[in-house]
């Protein structure tokens, strides 16, 4: 027998040091549309709890807008369920080329090229770029999904410590015997909600003849005066390389990526990113529907200009209760707590209070670095957040946290 039961005894053990540890992810069952407002099952076999939602990517508040739920029919009547093949065989829409064509416009790049996800652009794009005699210089904090399309690539690589430009630069220095120097970064990281210095990376990769590349899946749709994202924000608009981001976050909250970028590297990806040339289309209900996104959010600001005030209002509001939190400006908003098992415990007792978050901690956060991230949407009003932040103190003063700092938090529970 292949599945030998000492195999089955070995991960069934696996599992219960998880458990017992404390640690064990647990999923709820939704049985809402996505909103500030979602009702719950959990545990599994419970009754329904309807609880306000402060751990969705659901920036935007698009995730369930009856115009883009509308427009997700219109696609789905018009041009069908799925494409049953991958682009380049007969795979491709007129409406792929539409959405391609706006996210270039509103990204103010040379041309995209659509994934079925971020994770899959991210696998495909160093590949398809770079070779043996090129090097690739990653911020040491990149998305899991950077690491892995990294993995893939024959490229040399390196790292730079998380935003240190310094070290950045001498890494530049060693590698000027490289072809292609290429600073890879997230542009809003998702853990720790920071912005990358993308004025400083650009100004040094314009220095030592590299490129950058990011990651603004966390921005895209929100960070910057008009929503473009962190080159934006940090002023550097068409100066950026490459840009990955996801249509399943700000951007309508279901699935799909892109590359874009400067129009050699998007069709080369065209030509050999093995994620595009192996994987089925996005179907046309999601192209559809993320198209109606770039329309609402290129239209009016309003939907961005809210979540920059809910962002304000709830770092200022933790901050006060005496909530140990990463500064930042972004809707990414962690509450430092260092322990693994009391990240855990604060979240189920939150969620009795009726806010929905989640414990974050090794191997997703490095060890001790144990917290509850929170996100903001444009869908949540004032009194969701009022109520949350009652919450928060709530628990907080149950925990006997509330003013303590990193070394306090330790000393009171370990690592």
């Amino acid at each position: 027998m292949a599945y030998a039961a000492k195999v089955r005894d070995a991960l069934r053990e696996e599992i219960d040091n998880i458990e017992s540890a404390g640690l064990l992810k647990e999923e709820r069952y939704i049985h809402s549309p996505q909103d500030a407002w979602i009702d719950v099952e959990f545990p599994a076999g419970s009754p329904l709890k309807k609880v306000i939602n402060l751990c969705a990517n659901n920036y935007l508040g698009l995730s369930s807008h009856p115009e883009v739920v509308s427009a997700a029919h219109d696609g789905l009547e018009s041009r069908g369920y799925g494409m049953s093949s991958v682009r380049f065989i007969c795979g491709t829409q007129d409406i792929h080329r539409e959405l391609e064509n706006k996210l270039t416009e509103y990204l103010g790049t040379e041309d995209t090229i659509l994934f079925p996800s971020c994770m899959d652009a991210n696998a495909g794009v160093f590949e398809a770029v770079l070779s043996e005699g090129d090097v690739m210089i990653a911020d040491r904090l990149v998305h899991a999904s950077i690491v892995d399309g990294i993995r893939l690539c024959k490229a040399a690589y390196d790292s730079y410590k998380h935003s240190d430009m310094g070290h950045l630069e001498r890494k530049l220095e060693e590698h000027q015997d490289k072809r292609i120097r290429l600073i890879i970064t997230d542009g809003v990281f998702s853990m720790d909600g920071d912005v990358a210095k993308l004025d400083e990376i650009c100004a040094l990769a314009e220095k030592y003849d590299a490129m950058v590349f990011v990651d603004d899946s966390h921005a895209s749709g929100f960070m910057g005066k008009t929503g473009r994202g962190t080159h934006e924000h940090c002023g550097v608009l068409g100066k950026i390389d490459i840009i990955t981001t996801t249509l399943g976050k700000a951007l309508g909250g279901a699935s799909g990526g892109c590359v874009s970028g400067r129009k050699e590297i998007v069709e080369l990806c065209r030509q050999k990113a093995r994620p595009y040339l192996f994987s089925n289309t996005m179907p046309p209900v999601i192209v559809s529907a993320a198209t109606k996104v770039i329309d609402l959010i290129s239209g009016t600001t309003e939907r961005r200009d809210k979540l920059e005030e809910n962002t304000k209002f709830w770092r200022e509001g933790l901050v006060e209760a005496g909530f140990d939190i990463k500064a930042g400006e972004s809707p990414i908003v962690p509450v430092m707590l260092y322990n693994a098992k009391l990240s855990q415990d604060m979240a189920r007792d939150l969620y009795a209070e009726g806010i929905y978050v989640i414990g974050f901690f090794f191997p997703v956060v490095p060890k001790g670095q144990a917290r509850i991230r929170t996100q903001l949407s444009a869908a949540h009003d004032r009194e969701h957040l009022e109520q949350a932040l009652a919450a928060f103190k709530k628990i907080g003063e149950k925990y006997g946290i509330l003013g303590l700092g990193k070394k306090e938090i330790l000393e009171k529970f370990g690592n």
